[in-house]
């Protein structure tokens, strides 16, 4: 394994057509562990470094495993639209693969275009629009219990948010207790896949229970019980003759063409994915959000001016999401700033290539949203919050590719839709009544499951 490595880490220094900027040879590593060391100190700036350092595109090593780090928003694209094609799904490891089961995120071929079809269906638009009430009403159940003057932990507050979002417009789950039944063995799974995927743990075979591999069985234990007793309410509702517009009896109802429907199993898989997916980056965004609007009096006083201007002090609706394009253009800044999903990677099949330039079979090719989301060539004043940049005539548009948080090509979020409707939404309804102020000192961010600040991120809710 490792022989091959090296005999793929030489091919990807030399051969193939030349790229400009394209030719180094990447970071030394150290014997058998290779960058892993670094990379698993901070992703973030080691991705970073390689991008300053190396260049667009940069051979390393990830333990045994032979890498490359693409940084070129057209090379991105081709990587993105060759997954399935020219590239595999990347293994995601054991964590991921206990928690999601074999949902539409981790499988692959013909199981996955059936799962995707199947999926898909109900989070098309006209689907998010039946949920759009359920968003703004949970946001302003939460606006309701703040008082002026109050402290809150904001992700605390966010998180509280998303979970109540999730659940009832996933499983129609009214009753706090069921909430939060699911929100914690949730927090437990998200948590413990999070120092998974960080740590030299992602390499373990399965069968090695590590202390935390054993809490977040235990969780998901927890999470099967309460899923799988949702599933049987929901079954025994439709056999009464009980219409549900939520996203559960969506794929309980999702056929094949050949009439086959989701096993229980299968419902349940991609129950949990869409959750994950849903409520964690949700929660994560907002909180990101409410702290850069909080270092930025400009930007919000541009936001309340739009939110009088096209609400006029009622709650917004589904309708009014196209109408609110300044808010739209504070969701896309923060998920630019700070993108949930940090990385991506692909696994190269036989002849695959990038700008025409060969890539070795078996090497995970990696493209970073963080360091290109903060790449200065693409991005003027990278580090900086500038909503406008969004603007409808901006004067240095974002260029093509180079802004995908939720990823690209066939393999594209599914709820990327559902994600932007609800941020905007929320963060109107919360706005018109409260302001966050999260005071002074430097949040940085961690890289896990999603995107989290470094620490909690206090602030004071002032009156709007």
């Amino acid at each position: 394994m490792f022989k091959r490595a090296v005999l793929i880490r030489k091919a990807l220094r030399g051969g193939g057509s030349p790229v400009a900027g394209q030719s180094d040879p990447g970071p030394s590593g150290l014997p058998l562990l290779g960058n892993l060391p670094e990379f698993a100190r901070d992703p973030l700036a080691f991705f970073s470094r390689l991008r300053d350092e190396h260049g667009d595109w940069v051979p390393w090593s990830l333990g045994p495993k032979p890498c490359l780090l693409i940084s070129r928003p057209a090379d991105v694209n081709e990587l993105l639209a060759g997954i399935e094609t020219s590239f595999s799904q990347a293994e995601l490891g054991w964590a991921v693969h206990h928690l999601l089961g074999d949902g539409v995120v981790t499988s692959t071929g013909e199981d996955w275009r059936r799962k995707r079809s199947l999926v898909q269906a109900g989070v098309r638009p006209r689907q998010v629009r039946s949920y759009a009430k359920t968003m703004v009403d949970c946001a302003d159940d939460v606006a309701a219990t703040w008082r002026d003057g109050q402290c809150v932990e904001v992700h605390r507050e966010m998180t509280r948010l998303t979970q109540r979002i999730a659940v009832r417009t996933l499983f129609g789950v009214e009753t706090a207790g069921r909430e939060e039944a699911i929100a914690r063995a949730m927090a437990v799974a998200q948590q413990e896949l999070g120092a998974e995927l960080r740590g030299v743990t992602a390499f373990f075979p399965p069968w090695i229970l590590t202390p935390g591999r054993r809490r977040l069985r235990t969780a998901v234990v927890g999470l099967d019980a309460e899923i799988h007793r949702i599933i049987a309410e929901h079954r025994a509702a439709t056999a009464a003759g009980e219409e549900r517009e939520d996203l559960l009896s969506r794929l309980l109802d999702a056929r094949d063409v050949d009439g086959t429907p989701l096993s229980d199993r299968e419902v349940r898989d991609e129950a949990v994915t869409l959750y994950v997916g849903s409520h964690e980056t949700s929660a994560t965004t907002l909180t990101w959000t409410w702290h850069l609007l909080s270092g930025s009096p400009q930007a919000r006083t541009r936001l309340d001016a739009e939110l009088a201007e096209v609400l006029e002090g009622r709650l917004p609706t589904f309708d009014d999401y196209a109408r609110l394009p300044f808010t739209q253009a504070l969701i896309k800044e923060s998920l630019r700033l700070y993108p949930p999903f940090w990385a991506l990677g692909a696994v190269a099949r036989e002849g695959a290539t990038i700008s025409g330039r060969h890539v070795p079979a078996s090497t995970t090719v990696w493209a970073s949203q963080w360091s290109i989301h903060r790449d200065s060539r693409l991005f003027p004043e990278p580090d900086a919050f500038r909503p406008q940049r969004w603007d409808s005539g901006a004067p240095n548009p974002v260029p093509e590719h180079a802004w995908f948080p939720f990823g690209g090509g066939p393999r594209t979020c599914l709820g990327t839709r559902f994600a932007l409707v609800e941020l905007a939404l929320t963060l109107a309804t919360l706005a018109q009544r409260w302001r966050l102020d999260t005071g002074p000192g430097e949040v940085r961010p961690v890289a896990g499951l999603n995107l989290q600040p470094s620490r909690p991120i206090s602030a004071t809710v002032r009156s709007a």
